[in-house]
């Protein structure tokens, strides 16, 4: 776009354009903003409450940089030991690090230092909370389906660097709870077999704790992580701007066309305001309600433990697993093996390994190429939604299991009886909740099913001239109709005959084969219930009509 020409005012002298305009002109020409800016700027964006999770990540994460920016001009990422002398008058003369002190000084000394360390851990909490919710909206409404994979792929990157990025900060402060947690991952480094204890003296700088642990994980907190977790942000957002948003199905909603409001200003504005709200919600946690309080700790000492040592709740599910595992040892060529850290310590990014490929196994499984840019039903798709909810389930167990001593002194139970509870849910309760949730999604398929050739139970009841009673059922309008059964019903695929018509054996790999079972049990006849045909809808409401 070139240059605007110049208007002709009132008077007949040319009216020269306002500095902005002007200067949007000079831009314009230099970088070509305008057609991009005029195609994205009023790109339809659907509503719902559930697309709220994303941005609550979004404006988490800004508050995140944006608090860290401040504790980094005061924090010292330092190993070296000084003798406290400062305001918290119950650590006076104990020897300490420089960055628990440094911790100690923002902490009470610094103008605002405590409420914008407690704000940027309570944002560091909600931003890997509600990645994972996020996450979970995505999975059981099938949002990660092509064109979406790579999207997804990057939203599991974000939350695997957020855990990351969070056990770096966390441990920062080198108080006794955070050390604690240092000293849990260097146990688990050490069961790596043979190069266990070489991955432990390079990260330590030898024996720990060392003093080089502190000033490596600062840069890495601070600039590695959070730089490429920005590069990941903008490369998410620039997906969902190019592949357009998902919504959920309902009327004038398919695969090209989206119902909702433009991005600008409508969206714009209202994303605006909710980020204040973020802000100010998140500002008022960290006012009122104390979290990581090293002071009450004390500075990181290796001949002590604190009592009730817990990792904050993202990180529990590995410590979990690491507390309830039976301590198994090998002993072969001079070497020990210690499987009961090493197993679950491999368990851990092995099940995130699986979520991050769940799409692409989906993919092969059903073999659909087709982009989807309407939802998923969770109940249309009963053993995706079982297959999480079984995830979800065992997640719980094992954060029991990670806090198996709080639970055990709260609630006055038995240490070894709560951890033999969580060794065998670990692999009773994914396996019930997955049977217990397809069946609840059969269930409610039936209800759509019925409501759909039946109607709604209006709660009026009607007297027959018989003497029969009966419930007066409401037709759903078209629309709601089409909302119940717009979602499509994939046939399972087949490996066929294994013989052909002239007798010749069909040769069928194992990959095939594999391929067949699993598209059976996710879409095979005992997954889903047959959705109402219109000519079924047409002899039921034509029979009613001719009943009443």
């Amino acid at each position: 776009m070139g240059a605007r020409s110049v208007e002709a005012g009132r008077n007949g002298r040319p009216v020269q354009p306002a500095k902005g305009e002007r200067l949007a002109d000079w831009a314009d020409g230099r970088l070509g903003l305008y057609p991009m800016a005029k195609t994205n700027l009023r790109k339809v964006f659907p509503d719902h409450w559930s697309f709220m999770l994303g941005e609550v990540c979004l404006y988490s994460f800004i508050v995140l940089i944006l608090t860290g920016v401040y504790l980094t001009l005061f924090f010292e990422p330092s190993g070296i030991e000084v003798v406290y002398n400062g305001s918290y008058e119950p650590l006076n003369g104990v020897i300490m690090t420089r960055a628990y002190e440094s911790t100690l000084d923002i902490s009470f000394d610094v103008r605002g230092g405590l409420l914008i360390r407690q704000i940027h851990h309570w944002a560091a909490l909600v931003f890997v909370a509600g990645m994972l919710v996020h996450m979970m909206r995505v999975f059981f409404t099938g949002a990660f389906r092509k064109p979406r994979e790579v999207n997804w792929v990057f939203g599991w990157t974000l939350l695997f660097l957020g855990i990351i990025t969070g056990l770096t900060g966390y441990s920062l402060p080198d108080d006794l709870l955070s050390g604690t947690g240092v000293r849990f991952a260097q146990g688990a480094i050490l069961s790596v077999p043979v190069v266990g204890t070489y991955l432990s003296f390079f990260l330590f700088g030898g024996e720990f704790p060392g003093h080089d642990i502190i000033p490596r994980f600062f840069p890495i907190h601070v600039l590695l992580l959070p730089g490429i977790m920005l590069g990941l942000v903008v490369a998410h957002l620039i997906l969902v701007f190019y592949h357009k948003h998902t919504q959920y199905p309902g009327a004038g909603r398919d695969q090209k066309s989206v119902v909702g409001m433009p991005f600008m200003p409508v969206y714009m504005a209202k994303a605006g305001g909710f980020f204040f709200l973020v802000f100010g919600v998140l500002s008022m946690m960290g006012a009122i309600a104390t979290v990581n309080p090293v002071w009450a700790f004390g500075p990181y000492r290796p001949d002590l433990v604190t009592t009730g040592a817990q990792p904050d709740w993202y990180l529990g599910f590995s410590e979990g697993l690491i507390r309830v595992m039976p301590g198994w040892e090998i002993n072969a060529f001079g070497h020990t093996l210690a499987l009961g850290v090493f197993i679950p310590f491999s368990l851990f990014p092995l099940i995130m390994l699986a979520i991050g490929v769940y799409p692409f196994i989906e993919a092969w499984i059903t073999g659909d190429t087709r982009e989807h840019h309407i939802l998923d039903r969770p109940r249309n798709a009963p053993t995706r939604t079982g297959l999480g909810v079984a995830w979800l389930s065992l997640y719980g167990v094992l954060l029991i299991g990670g806090g198996n001593d709080i639970v055990a002194t709260h609630l006055h139970l038995s240490i070894n009886s709560i951890t033999w509870f969580v060794r065998i849910s670990f692999f009773a309760v994914p396996v019930l909740a997955f049977v217990v949730t397809r069946r609840i999604c059969m269930g409610l398929q039936r209800r759509d099913r019925d409501k759909v050739l039946h109607g709604r139970e209006s709660g009026l009841i009607k007297r027959l001239p018989d003497g029969e009673f009966v419930e007066v059922h409401e037709p759903l309008t078209q629309a709601q109709r089409f909302a119940l059964t717009q979602h499509d019903q994939a046939t399972p695929y087949e490996v066929g005959p294994l013989v052909d018509a002239n007798g010749v054996t069909r040769r069928v790999g194992p990959s095939r084969k594999l391929r067949a079972r699993l598209a059976r049990a996710m879409y095979g006849p005992d997954t889903q219930i047959p959705k109402p045909t219109a000519e079924e809808y047409r002899e039921l409401t034509s029979e009613d009509h001719q009943h009443h």
